[in-house]
This record gives C-alpha cells, structure tokens and sequence, in this order.
C-alpha cells in the first residue's frame, strides 16, 4: 500500500467521495469503497463525482453512473466533451466498451483515523 492510498476518514462522511492516491474512495452508506479514478468515457476525475440515491458513483462531466462494488457502467453518458444532453447512440457505445473496460474495484477500510486502499 502506498502512503498515499489513504485519506482521513473525517473526509469520507456518508455520501460522500474523495481521493486516495490513484482511487476514488467513498462512503456508500457507512461502507467504504476505492474504485479507479478515471471515468471510461472522457477520463474525468471521479473522486470529483457524487453519490446517487442508488449508492452508484456519478461522473462529475457527463453522468455516466457506476457501480461500485463491482465496476459497471450501469447508465452511460449524457454528453460528449462540453455538450450536456441526449447522445443515444454514441452512450451505447460507451456502455458497451465499458463492459470490457470496468473501473478497478479495491477493498477500503477504516484504519484508525484513516480510510486506506488494500493493496
């Protein structure tokens, strides 16, 4: 593990997601979970996006929306580079490529006053 696999669990409130190293790392309603950072749609950053109402994690950019326990896409994007809107093709391409190209999914834990990423 590296030192930087780790944020202070006083960041990581429930609902919330932050950054530990090279991991989106959050809270899914008092459990902690560490996805890949990248978005595979237009790699944003997403330790940058939020937690629905379904505890899937939501790409700031483009709404593209995964599951975090196992890496899915389960709803593609909405957009493409700055538009913000309906792209029905081009979103089932994305999903598709997506199923190949899910996001990394590591085990979070609290450590005393931390939450790190397993190696």
């Amino acid at each position: 593990m590296s030192e930087t696999d780790r944020i202070p669990a006083a960041q990581l409130p429930p609902g919330t997601v932050g950054r530990a190293g090279r991991w989106a790392v959050g809270n899914r309603d008092g459990e902690y979970f560490a996805v890949s950072r990248r978005c595979r749609h237009q790699l944003a950053d997403l330790s940058e996006g939020t937690l629905d109402a379904d505890g899937c994690l939501v790409c700031p950019w483009h709404q593209a929306r995964y599951d975090v326990r196992t890496g899915d896409m389960v709803e593609g994007p909405r957009g493409f580079l700055g538009y913000h809107g309906p792209t029905p093709g081009y979103t089932q391409l994305v999903r598709g490529y997506a199923k190949v190209l899910r996001l990394r999914v590591k085990r979070a834990l609290r450590r005393g006053d931390d939450v790190v990423v397993e190696a």
